[in-house]
């Protein structure tokens, strides 16, 4: 090679490194041209270095930039090269879920369609098909439909008992129960099958249940290329997806429907909802409502109903296992009211349970499964009281971690108190403080579900167990900082055995 060649090889490196510079200097001075204070940002990772590396979970490094700059009403943070808008302020955050949801109701969340045709669900979907679909699906989640499916959750319950009378006096991970119970649940009211979950540790549905949130380095390396890369990952998105997960849940919805119709079977639960819904797809602008959008539904409703009640269950053991008065003041409240009803556990049972509520709310307070709301502008919007305006695409984090353990709104927020959620002390605290389902009409279609199949099995361990502590209980709760979901490291392990009421 000429020393010309080597001189405009030189260059045009040169060149590259000075506009590639000038790309990040302009992109990281989106929140600082707008007095938005953050972190400062660095190439690739942008403010999030340590969750990209798999140090700090995203509900952990929200609530750092939390602590650092509380007093701040929003925080600029960028991930990779791209703008999100952290707000804190509480007046802002029922600014953007009630009052103008029209301006931020997607999630932006990052999927692609052909990859990844089991993320077009309800909890992801951009507005438009959202619209049309949320209406049309809340009938399957009302507290009528609840009652009427109450048995099948009862049924389920009664296995639970069973198979916890082998772990009496045994030291259990009892977050891999409260799934195996909450699968079953999730697998009679959703698709009308056995999956045999706490009978069969080999049931095909636990296993796909753990490999949706497996931690390997593929999944890994799936969510954090989507969150530098979108376009890469369409190119070779295709070989990190989990084709035999999506394959799995297309063909059990498909399968299942034509049995129903064969056999013209009607069981009113969700999966008879889509059908009708298929049924009248005139209804439905613009897209069709596919086999793989069906299965979309049924598996968000699979992976929402057991993960998100299982970590509920087990983090309320946990709670009890280390706070006794709370436990045996729950203990004696489940047996006051199963006197009332013969022992057996009923809906309106449950509901005249107050201490349990609050319990479970306490729980959700300090555990929240979804650690942050996500939002993304439809619209260009300036924020009220403020200067600061926005285009069309940025994103917006609510950090329900954060909220949930900040000692101005929950003092002593480490502490486990469901004297939290007595009627008065919610009426003095301030609105938008407590966010585990969400809030406003984005918020979590399940809700009451997932509380009630949480209720069942928290009812069913202690009306003839108890719990405690052991050796193996991480009572620090260390966090899995590659799980998207608020995920303990170590396991939920506690102590059991049968025990009456003192």
């Amino acid at each position: 090679m000429s020393f010309g060649s080597v001189e405009v090889l030189l260059c045009l490196s040169l060149l590259v490194v000075v506009i590639y510079y000038y790309y990040l200097t302009v992109i990281f001075n989106f929140w600082k041209s707008r007095g938005i204070p953050g972190p400062k940002p660095v190439p690739i990772f942008g403010t999030m270095k340590d969750v990209f590396l798999s140090k700090l979970s995203m509900g952990s490094y929200l609530r750092r930039i939390h602590q650092q700059y509380g007093d701040e009403p929003m925080v600029g943070i960028y991930t990779g090269t791209k703008p999100v808008l952290m707000l804190n302020d509480l007046d802002l955050i029922k600014q953007i879920l009630i009052k103008d949801f029209k301006s931020f109701s997607d999630r932006g969340m990052e999927f692609h369609q052909k990859h990844e045709p089991l993320s077009l669900h309800l909890f992801a979907l951009e507005s438009k098909r959202w619209r049309q679909l949320r209406p049309k699906l809340s009938p399957a989640y009302t507290s009528g439909k609840l009652r009427e499916m109450f048995y099948l959750l009862r049924e389920c319950a009664n296995g639970l008992n069973s198979y916890l009378e082998k772990f009496d006096g045994a030291v259990i991970d009892i977050r891999d129960v409260a799934a195996k119970y909450t699968t079953d649940v999730i697998g009679v009211c959703a698709f009308g099958l056995q999956m045999n979950a706490l009978e069969d540790d080999d049931s095909p549905f636990r296993q796909m249940g753990k490999r949706i949130f497996s931690t390997n380095f593929k999944s890994f390396l799936r969510f954090r290329l989507k969150d530098l890369s979108m376009p890469l990952f369409d190119v070779i998105g295709g070989w990190l997806v989990d084709d035999e997960l999506a394959d799995f849940f297309i063909k059990l919805t498909r399968e299942t429907i034509n049995y129903r119709r064969e056999n013209n079977i009607v069981r009113h639960d969700f999966l008879d909802q889509l059908m009708d819904l298929k049924e009248e797809s005139d209804k439905l602008d613009d897209f069709e409502l596919t086999d793989s959008l069906m299965a979309a539904q049924l598996f968000v409703f699979f992976i929402a109903g057991f993960e998100t009640s299982a970590a509920t269950i087990s983090n309320c053991l946990l709670e009890l296992a280390m706070n006794h008065q709370v436990r045996d003041r729950l203990r004696r409240e489940i047996h006051e009211q199963l006197k009332e009803t013969n022992g057996e556990i009923t809906y309106e049972g449950i509901r005249k349970m107050e201490y349990l509520d609050r319990v479970i709310k306490e729980t959700l307070r300090k555990y929240p499964p979804v650690d942050t709301i996500m939002r993304k502008s439809t619209t260009p919007y300036t924020f009220p009281g403020t200067r600061v305006s926005i285009p069309t695409g940025i994103k917006v984090w609510i950090p329900i971690y954060s909220l949930q353990r900040n000692p101005k709104y929950f003092p002593n927020p480490n502490a486990f108190d469901p004297e939290r959620f007595t009627e008065e002390a919610i009426n003095i605290r301030p609105q938008m403080t407590f966010l585990s389902f969400g809030d406003g009409p984005r918020n979590c279609i399940g809700a009451r579900f997932g509380t009630m199949q949480s209720k069942v099995g928290i009812i069913t361990i202690l009306r003839d167990f108890t719990v405690d502590i052991c050796e193996k209980t991480d009572k620090e709760y260390k966090l899995n900082p590659r799980c998207f979901l608020l995920t303990p490291l170590n396991g939920v392990f506690v102590k059991i055995w049968r025990a009456s009421i003192a």
